[in-house]
């Protein structure tokens, strides 16, 4: 019984909305599907959660994700 948590910065998209329910939907399908393919997990008995995070509370190398983008 695979459990699969995405998280993501609530940025993308248009308008910086973040994921469409398309998009999410299609990041469920596909790793629904790479389970299936790979180790032969059973879709029914497989579960992924997205989690949308405001970028704000994210950060990399001990910075806001927005500091550490400035600096790269």
């Amino acid at each position: 019984m695979p459990y699969v948590n995405i998280k993501i910065t609530r940025e993308g998209g248009p308008g910086g909305t973040g994921p469409s329910a398309r998009d999410k939907a299609r990041l469920i399908a596909g790793v629904t599907e790479l389970l299936r393919e790979t180790l032969g997990k059973h879709p029914a008995t497989t579960f992924v959660v997205i989690d949308e995070v405001e970028l704000e509370h994210w950060g990399i190398g001990g910075l806001p994700v927005e500091d550490y983008r400035a600096r790269q």
